[in-house]
């Protein structure tokens, strides 16, 4: 899954006057501003309205100018201080140093937002950006396994994200974003369960068998019905055949042959030639 490439809208119905005013300022600028440069905008802002600012922001951010529009949304923010117009250009900024992949810097704003204004029409995109944030941060646990052990890794970002989207749908149920927090929620769900299966088999493959069942134990208790559950069974069923734990072993083979009776994990053992869950995505 890719990031849905958002651009923030929450001014509401009593906000359309403004609305209307930034389009025009918006459609004028357009031809004042093609023959100038970013650092001309940056540098003839000072006397602008925050309405105009923001237009001019939108306009550098539309033209790929993130810097100067991360700027000028800075000076919108400054000067409009507590209003929806202040609002929103705060969350300009944190989502270009989203786009600019600077995690720490959006994340912050995002923080500091939510203290600020938590009776904000916009706290549904706040989390959910908070949430994007962290979700994207962590979607390296899957593009780099082989850079790095897998019981290196960690997995807060990844909860975390699961923290804010979880907000987003439970609190903002008619959001826009709650349909693809909900994606994105399973989604963490399935890595997080995959993460401690994989960290079961290295401690298998390594002969700590009780370190094993403990991790295997954990995906099968706190992640039921998930595709990793399949090979968290067949790591405890193989732990407790090396510990000689006859009847937990057989325990488990009657369980695991009850809800996958074509495993081929029974078949072929920790490298069945099938496809991986997060191949679907």
């Amino acid at each position: 899954m890719r990031p849905t490439n958002l651009r923030l809208t929450f001014l509401g119905p009593s906000m359309q006057v403004l609305r209307m005013a930034l389009i025009s300022l918006g459609l004028g600028l357009a031809a004042g501003l093609s023959g100038c440069s970013s650092n001309s905008a940056l540098s003839n802002s000072e006397r602008e309205s925050p309405e105009k600012l923001y237009a001019m922001a939108r306009e550098e951010l539309d033209g790929g100018g993130l810097e100067q529009a991360r700027q000028l949304f800075e000076k919108v923010e400054n000067r409009a201080t507590g209003s929806l117009l202040g609002q929103q250009a705060q969350l300009e900024q944190a989502y270009i140093y989203f786009r600019q992949q600077e995690r720490a810097q959006s994340l912050a704003i995002v923080e500091r937002f939510l203290k600020m204004h938590p009776t904000s029409p916009a706290l549904d995109y706040a989390y959910y950006l908070q949430g994007l944030i962290n979700f994207n941060d962590d979607l390296g646990i899957f593009g780099n396994w082989s850079k790095q052990d897998l019981t290196e890794r960690d997995q807060q970002a990844a909860k975390e994200a699961y923290q804010s989207f979880k907000v987003v749908t439970d609190r903002y149920p008619d959001s826009r974003y709650a349909p693809d927090a909900q994606l994105r929620m399973d989604y963490i769900t399935h890595s997080l369960a995959a993460y401690e299966v994989h960290v079961a088999r290295y401690y298998y493959q390594r002969h700590a068998f009780v370190a094993a069942i403990n991790r295997a134990q954990r995906v099968v208790k706190d992640f039921r019905g998930v595709p990793a559950t399949e090979e968290a069974l067949f790591i405890l069923f193989k732990s407790y055949e090396q510990l000689g734990l006859t009847p937990l072993k057989q325990d488990t083979e009657r369980v695991m042959r009850l809800n996958y009776p074509n495993s081929p994990y029974l078949a072929q053992g920790f490298e069945p030639s099938r496809k991986r869950w997060w191949h679907l995505w």
